[in-house]
């Protein structure tokens, strides 16, 4: 069995040991298992305690693991295709801001953020998801109409959405709690540069030393990335390189090997 979610699917998880208590089982953890259920929930402490094998979607993840689990832990980065970046003019900077409205994606941020950016920036931003939160979703769409530079287009097919990307310098992308977006990937598969909030979900995708962080829930700090992407070419051209050299960790064939050996491990 390979369980998503240590909480959310505890009960299928202990129905399984109980049932089959000499088969084995990995559980995933996706994202808030591990950042909001961890270390409190007992649900969720129960699943990674009988589970054989913990898979996390980033490597930042296991440095905060508790010793037990991370002895039996994998890391298993997401993988997207490669799509061709479009080339782009210098200005104005394209920016693509992909998830749907809901407050872990912190698109509250982000509208600050753009409301803070001198008026004459040439800048350019457009927020892909659906509205999940209604409120988001007003706010969204009301900054719409106040800012020329900024464009709500609401949820979009997979396909409209890499398109976006490869049409678009830097990715940006608030989120306060993250298992491993696939967003990023993404982005990084189409060429784009990324700024994004410094938390583990990131830092484990994008690396410690990537120069395009902000700090979580930080607006003064995200305008000021963006500012600094819009005025200094080099920077901008700093952010794309560093996700260049992380490219090959996002490859379907990597996936893949990686998902063989998981499997392997459970078969032995």
């Amino acid at each position: 069995m390979v369980a998503l979610h240590a909480r959310r699917s505890s009960a299928s998880i202990a129905s399984y040991r109980e049932l089959f208590p000499s088969r084995k089982l990995a559980v995933v953890l996706t994202g808030t298992d591990l950042y909001k259920d961890l270390p409190g929930d007992r649900d969720a402490i129960a699943s990674l305690d009988i589970a054989d094998r913990i898979v996390v979607l980033q490597d930042h993840a296991r440095t905060i693991l508790a010793p037990p689990w991370r002895a039996k832990s994998d890391v298993i980065f997401q993988s997207a295709p490669t799509v061709a970046h479009r080339k782009l003019a210098r200005e104005p900077l394209h920016c693509v801001v992909v998830g749907h409205l809901r407050p872990e994606k912190d698109p509250l941020t982000l509208f600050a953020a753009i409301r803070a950016l001198p008026t004459n920036l040439p800048i350019r931003v457009r927020h892909i998801g659906e509205a999940l939160d209604a409120q988001l979703g007003h706010a969204a769409e009301q900054l719409a109409r106040e800012e020329p530079r900024y464009r709500y287009s609401g949820g979009l097919a997979r396909g409209l959405v890499r398109s976006a990307m490869a049409s678009s310098h830097l990715l940006v992308h608030p989120s306060v709690v993250e298992g491993g977006a696939n967003v990023v990937v993404e982005a990084i598969t189409c060429g784009a540069g990324v700024v994004a909030s410094r938390i583990s979900g990131n830092i484990g995708m994008l690396g410690e030393d990537y120069p395009g962080y902000f700090e979580p829930r930080d607006a003064a700090g995200l305008a000021a990335v963006l500012e600094r992407a819009c005025r200094e070419p080099g920077f901008r051209r700093s952010l794309v390189a560093h996700c260049r050299q992380r490219r090959p960790l996002f490859t379907p064939a990597r996936e893949a090997r990686d998902v063989r050996r998981l499997v392997g491990q459970l078969l032995s």
